[in-house]
Protein backbone atom coordinates (compact mmCIF):
# COMPACT_ATOMS: atom_id res chain seq x y z
CA UNK A 1 0.00 0.00 0.00
CA UNK A 2 1.03 3.47 -0.53
CA UNK A 3 0.01 7.06 0.90
CA UNK A 4 -1.60 9.47 -1.61
CA UNK A 5 -1.91 13.25 -1.71
CA UNK A 6 -5.72 14.05 -3.64
CA UNK A 7 -5.59 17.71 -3.94
CA UNK A 8 -8.92 19.03 -4.52
CA UNK A 9 -10.70 22.64 -4.44
CA UNK A 10 -11.54 21.50 -0.75
CA UNK A 11 -8.02 20.45 0.18
CA UNK A 12 -5.85 18.05 0.39
CA UNK A 13 -6.87 14.95 0.73
CA UNK A 14 -4.87 11.38 2.43
CA UNK A 15 -5.09 8.19 1.08
CA UNK A 16 -4.10 5.10 1.17
CA UNK A 17 -4.21 2.98 -2.22
CA UNK A 18 -2.65 -0.14 -3.65
CA UNK A 19 -3.35 -2.05 -7.21
CA UNK A 20 -2.38 -1.52 -11.02
CA UNK A 21 -2.89 2.14 -12.10
CA UNK A 22 -4.84 0.61 -14.55
CA UNK A 23 -6.94 -1.80 -12.48
CA UNK A 24 -10.80 -1.28 -12.43
CA UNK A 25 -10.94 1.63 -9.81
CA UNK A 26 -12.82 0.66 -6.18
CA UNK A 27 -13.09 3.91 -4.07
CA UNK A 28 -13.62 2.48 -0.13
CA UNK A 29 -15.25 5.47 1.97
CA UNK A 30 -14.51 4.50 6.05
CA UNK A 31 -16.94 5.39 9.33
CA UNK A 32 -16.41 7.14 12.43
CA UNK A 33 -14.82 6.90 14.49
CA UNK A 34 -11.58 5.45 12.09
CA UNK A 35 -9.96 6.22 9.12
CA UNK A 36 -9.04 4.87 5.71
CA UNK A 37 -6.78 2.46 7.36
CA UNK A 38 -10.51 0.38 8.55
CA UNK A 39 -10.24 -0.75 5.04
CA UNK A 40 -6.61 -2.61 4.72
CA UNK A 41 -7.70 -6.11 4.02
CA UNK A 42 -10.46 -5.60 1.86
CA UNK A 43 -7.30 -3.16 -0.23
CA UNK A 44 -5.15 -5.96 -0.12
CA UNK A 45 -7.61 -8.50 -1.08
CA UNK A 46 -8.85 -6.59 -4.05
CA UNK A 47 -5.65 -5.05 -4.75
CA UNK A 48 -4.22 -8.40 -5.42
CA UNK A 49 -7.08 -9.38 -7.95
CA UNK A 50 -5.75 -6.78 -10.05
CA UNK A 51 -8.13 -3.81 -8.82
CA UNK A 52 -7.25 -0.36 -8.06
CA UNK A 53 -8.07 0.71 -5.14
CA UNK A 54 -8.45 3.78 -2.90
CA UNK A 55 -9.25 4.47 0.68
CA UNK A 56 -9.16 8.20 1.64
CA UNK A 57 -9.60 9.90 4.78
CA UNK A 58 -12.59 12.15 4.18
CA UNK A 59 -13.69 15.40 5.32
CA UNK A 60 -12.61 16.13 8.63
CA UNK A 61 -10.17 12.85 9.48
CA UNK A 62 -7.79 14.59 6.17
CA UNK A 63 -6.05 17.49 8.56
CA UNK A 64 -5.98 19.52 4.62
CA UNK A 65 -9.63 19.53 4.64
CA UNK A 66 -11.10 20.05 8.37
CA UNK A 67 -13.33 23.28 7.71
CA UNK A 68 -14.56 24.28 11.76
CA UNK A 69 -17.83 25.20 10.88
CA UNK A 70 -20.92 22.21 11.10
CA UNK A 71 -22.60 23.15 8.28
CA UNK A 72 -19.16 22.46 5.86
CA UNK A 73 -19.93 18.65 6.91
CA UNK A 74 -23.65 18.40 4.78
CA UNK A 75 -24.15 15.15 3.21
CA UNK A 76 -24.64 17.26 0.07
CA UNK A 77 -20.93 18.46 0.59
CA UNK A 78 -19.80 15.23 1.06
CA UNK A 79 -21.24 13.58 -2.19
CA UNK A 80 -18.73 16.80 -3.78
CA UNK A 81 -16.14 15.27 -1.85
CA UNK A 82 -16.31 11.85 -3.96
CA UNK A 83 -16.70 13.31 -7.19
CA UNK A 84 -13.95 15.21 -6.77
CA UNK A 85 -11.49 13.00 -5.81
CA UNK A 86 -12.20 10.84 -8.42
CA UNK A 87 -12.37 13.18 -11.14
CA UNK A 88 -8.54 14.18 -9.48
CA UNK A 89 -7.57 10.25 -9.97
CA UNK A 90 -9.08 10.26 -13.28
CA UNK A 91 -12.03 7.89 -12.87
CA UNK A 92 -14.82 8.42 -15.01
CA UNK A 93 -16.58 5.55 -13.19
CA UNK A 94 -15.85 3.23 -10.22
CA UNK A 95 -17.22 1.04 -7.77
CA UNK A 96 -18.20 2.60 -4.43
CA UNK A 97 -17.94 0.83 -1.09
CA UNK A 98 -19.00 2.25 2.34
CA UNK A 99 -19.19 1.34 5.76
CA UNK A 100 -21.00 3.52 8.65
CA UNK A 101 -21.17 6.77 7.85
CA UNK A 102 -18.60 6.16 4.15
CA UNK A 103 -21.96 3.73 3.67
CA UNK A 104 -24.70 6.55 4.10
CA UNK A 105 -22.52 9.04 1.79
CA UNK A 106 -22.27 6.17 -0.39
CA UNK A 107 -25.74 5.58 -0.57
CA UNK A 108 -26.44 9.34 -1.52
CA UNK A 109 -23.39 9.29 -4.09
CA UNK A 110 -24.97 6.47 -6.08
CA UNK A 111 -28.80 8.03 -5.96
CA UNK A 112 -26.82 11.57 -7.39
CA UNK A 113 -24.53 10.01 -9.65
CA UNK A 114 -25.74 6.54 -11.22
CA UNK A 115 -23.68 7.46 -14.29
CA UNK A 116 -20.74 7.39 -12.53
CA UNK A 117 -21.23 4.62 -9.75
CA UNK A 118 -20.31 0.86 -11.48
CA UNK A 119 -21.55 -0.96 -8.37
CA UNK A 120 -22.45 -0.04 -4.78
CA UNK A 121 -21.45 -1.82 -1.58
CA UNK A 122 -22.37 -0.56 1.68
CA UNK A 123 -21.33 -2.02 4.98
CA UNK A 124 -23.78 -1.93 8.35
CA UNK A 125 -25.85 1.41 6.68
CA UNK A 126 -29.11 1.02 6.18
CA UNK A 127 -30.39 3.24 3.38
CA UNK A 128 -31.28 6.61 4.12
CA UNK A 129 -34.63 6.25 3.54
CA UNK A 130 -35.25 3.17 5.28
CA UNK A 131 -33.55 4.62 8.22
CA UNK A 132 -35.90 7.23 8.05
CA UNK A 133 -39.16 5.17 7.78
CA UNK A 134 -37.80 3.08 10.67
CA UNK A 135 -37.04 5.54 13.02
CA UNK A 136 -40.56 6.48 12.51
CA UNK A 137 -42.11 3.27 12.86
CA UNK A 138 -39.61 1.38 14.90
CA UNK A 139 -38.84 1.46 18.79
CA UNK A 140 -36.11 -0.24 18.67
CA UNK A 141 -34.48 1.41 15.86
CA UNK A 142 -34.84 4.89 17.30
CA UNK A 143 -33.00 3.92 21.16
CA UNK A 144 -30.36 2.27 18.82
CA UNK A 145 -29.79 5.61 17.11
CA UNK A 146 -30.26 7.71 20.23
CA UNK A 147 -26.44 8.51 20.82
CA UNK A 148 -26.51 10.24 17.17
CA UNK A 149 -28.66 13.08 19.26
CA UNK A 150 -25.95 12.68 22.41
CA UNK A 151 -22.82 13.52 20.05
CA UNK A 152 -23.90 16.51 18.93
CA UNK A 153 -23.07 18.25 22.45
CA UNK A 154 -20.47 20.40 21.61
CA UNK A 155 -17.65 20.98 23.35
CA UNK A 156 -19.27 17.84 25.88
CA UNK A 157 -18.91 14.85 24.09
CA UNK A 158 -15.35 15.90 22.74
CA UNK A 159 -14.22 16.16 26.12
CA UNK A 160 -16.34 13.02 27.96
CA UNK A 161 -14.77 10.50 24.66
CA UNK A 162 -10.85 11.72 24.88
CA UNK A 163 -10.73 12.02 28.77
CA UNK A 164 -8.64 9.53 31.08
CA UNK A 165 -6.23 8.69 27.95
CA UNK A 166 -9.06 8.72 25.25
CA UNK A 167 -10.48 5.59 27.42
CA UNK A 168 -14.71 6.48 25.72
CA UNK A 169 -13.20 6.41 22.60
CA UNK A 170 -11.40 3.09 23.32
CA UNK A 171 -14.48 1.55 24.34
CA UNK A 172 -16.42 2.34 21.32
CA UNK A 173 -14.45 -0.26 19.52
CA UNK A 174 -16.05 -3.07 21.75
CA UNK A 175 -12.74 -4.85 21.66
CA UNK A 176 -13.71 -6.02 17.62
CA UNK A 177 -10.98 -3.98 15.99
CA UNK A 178 -7.13 -4.72 16.04
CA UNK A 179 -5.09 -2.84 19.39
CA UNK A 180 -3.02 -1.54 16.72
CA UNK A 181 -5.76 0.22 14.68
CA UNK A 182 -7.06 1.37 17.74
CA UNK A 183 -3.96 2.97 18.68
CA UNK A 184 -3.83 4.69 15.23
CA UNK A 185 -7.37 5.86 15.49
CA UNK A 186 -7.03 7.41 18.85
CA UNK A 187 -3.92 9.00 18.18
CA UNK A 188 -5.15 10.50 15.01
CA UNK A 189 -8.71 11.77 16.35
CA UNK A 190 -6.78 13.53 19.45
CA UNK A 191 -5.09 15.70 17.32
CA UNK A 192 -6.38 19.32 17.71
CA UNK A 193 -9.38 19.67 15.90
CA UNK A 194 -10.10 16.32 15.00
CA UNK A 195 -12.49 14.60 16.76
CA UNK A 196 -14.25 18.06 16.66
CA UNK A 197 -13.96 17.67 12.84
CA UNK A 198 -15.61 14.08 13.07
CA UNK A 199 -18.51 14.79 15.44
CA UNK A 200 -19.39 17.51 12.76
CA UNK A 201 -21.29 15.15 11.11
CA UNK A 202 -23.62 14.43 13.13
CA UNK A 203 -23.96 18.11 13.62
CA UNK A 204 -24.23 19.59 10.11
CA UNK A 205 -28.12 18.94 9.98
CA UNK A 206 -30.63 17.20 7.79
CA UNK A 207 -30.21 16.79 4.10
CA UNK A 208 -30.38 18.94 1.67
CA UNK A 209 -33.16 16.84 -0.19
CA UNK A 210 -34.82 13.65 -0.46
CA UNK A 211 -33.15 10.48 -1.64
CA UNK A 212 -34.33 8.13 -4.18
CA UNK A 213 -34.11 4.39 -5.10
CA UNK A 214 -30.94 2.91 -5.98
CA UNK A 215 -30.64 1.79 -9.71
CA UNK A 216 -27.14 0.64 -9.63
CA UNK A 217 -26.29 -3.35 -8.76
CA UNK A 218 -25.99 -2.94 -4.72
CA UNK A 219 -24.06 -5.54 -2.24
CA UNK A 220 -25.66 -4.73 1.14
CA UNK A 221 -24.17 -6.26 4.18
CA UNK A 222 -25.63 -6.13 7.80
CA UNK A 223 -24.74 -7.81 10.69
CA UNK A 224 -26.80 -9.27 13.42
CA UNK A 225 -24.87 -7.81 16.67
CA UNK A 226 -24.86 -4.55 15.38
CA UNK A 227 -25.55 -2.09 18.00
CA UNK A 228 -26.50 0.84 15.68
CA UNK A 229 -28.54 -0.87 12.94
CA UNK A 230 -31.08 -3.27 13.21
CA UNK A 231 -32.62 -5.80 11.81
CA UNK A 232 -36.02 -3.77 10.23
CA UNK A 233 -33.51 -1.08 8.93
CA UNK A 234 -31.72 -3.83 7.62
CA UNK A 235 -34.61 -5.79 5.72
CA UNK A 236 -36.19 -2.73 4.48
CA UNK A 237 -33.66 -1.21 2.70
CA UNK A 238 -34.84 -3.42 -0.20
CA UNK A 239 -37.08 -1.54 -0.81
CA UNK A 240 -35.65 0.94 -1.88
CA UNK A 241 -33.34 -0.54 -4.66
CA UNK A 242 -34.58 -1.39 -8.04
CA UNK A 243 -31.39 -2.21 -9.63
CA UNK A 244 -29.43 -6.23 -8.79
CA UNK A 245 -29.55 -6.98 -5.29
CA UNK A 246 -28.16 -9.30 -2.76
CA UNK A 247 -28.37 -8.87 1.04
CA UNK A 248 -26.16 -10.55 2.81
CA UNK A 249 -26.77 -11.12 7.00
CA UNK A 250 -23.49 -12.04 9.12
CA UNK A 251 -24.28 -13.87 12.28
CA UNK A 252 -22.42 -13.06 15.74
CA UNK A 253 -20.35 -10.02 13.58
CA UNK A 254 -20.82 -6.56 15.58
CA UNK A 255 -20.97 -3.47 13.53
CA UNK A 256 -16.96 -3.57 12.68
CA UNK A 257 -17.24 -5.49 9.86
CA UNK A 258 -14.52 -4.82 7.83
CA UNK A 259 -11.92 -5.38 10.56
CA UNK A 260 -13.74 -8.23 12.61
CA UNK A 261 -14.87 -10.56 9.55
CA UNK A 262 -12.55 -9.25 6.91
CA UNK A 263 -12.12 -12.10 5.17
CA UNK A 264 -15.81 -13.03 4.68
CA UNK A 265 -16.51 -9.11 3.59
CA UNK A 266 -13.49 -9.43 0.89
CA UNK A 267 -14.96 -12.48 -0.52
CA UNK A 268 -18.30 -10.84 -0.66
CA UNK A 269 -16.99 -7.85 -2.28
CA UNK A 270 -15.08 -9.50 -5.24
CA UNK A 271 -18.24 -11.62 -5.75
CA UNK A 272 -20.23 -8.39 -5.95
CA UNK A 273 -17.80 -6.96 -8.23
CA UNK A 274 -17.15 -10.04 -10.87
CA UNK A 275 -21.15 -10.28 -11.21
CA UNK A 276 -21.26 -6.80 -12.66
CA UNK A 277 -17.87 -6.21 -14.35
CA UNK A 278 -19.69 -4.74 -17.46
CA UNK A 279 -22.24 -2.71 -15.64
CA UNK A 280 -21.92 1.24 -16.57
CA UNK A 281 -20.23 -0.09 -20.29
CA UNK A 282 -22.81 -2.19 -22.20
CA UNK A 283 -25.80 -0.98 -19.44
CA UNK A 284 -26.55 -4.22 -18.44
CA UNK A 285 -26.17 -5.59 -15.20
CA UNK A 286 -25.70 -9.02 -14.13
CA UNK A 287 -27.85 -11.58 -12.10
CA UNK A 288 -30.08 -10.84 -9.09
CA UNK A 289 -28.79 -12.59 -6.21
CA UNK A 290 -30.49 -13.36 -2.72
CA UNK A 291 -33.37 -11.32 -2.42
CA UNK A 292 -35.26 -9.61 -4.60
CA UNK A 293 -35.63 -6.02 -5.68
CA UNK A 294 -38.82 -4.20 -5.05
CA UNK A 295 -40.30 -2.00 -7.84
CA UNK A 296 -40.31 1.43 -4.74
CA UNK A 297 -41.54 5.03 -6.07
CA UNK A 298 -39.05 7.76 -5.07
CA UNK A 299 -39.59 8.66 -1.45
Amino acid sequence: MTELSISTAAGVFDAIAAGPPEGRPVLLLHGFPQTGLAWQRQIAALAAHGYRVVAPDQRGYSPGVRPERPEDYRISVLVEDVVAITEELGWASFDLVGHDWGGAVAWWTADAHPGRVRTLTVVSTPHPGALATTLRTDPDQRERSHYMIDWRETPATEERMLAGDAKALRAAYAGKIPQDSVEAYVRHLSQPGALTAALNWYRAGRPDGAIGVIDVPTLYVWSTEDSAFGPVAAQETGQWVNGPYRFETLPGVSHWVPEEAPETLSRLLLEHLRAHGEYGTTGTAGTQANTPSVDSPKR
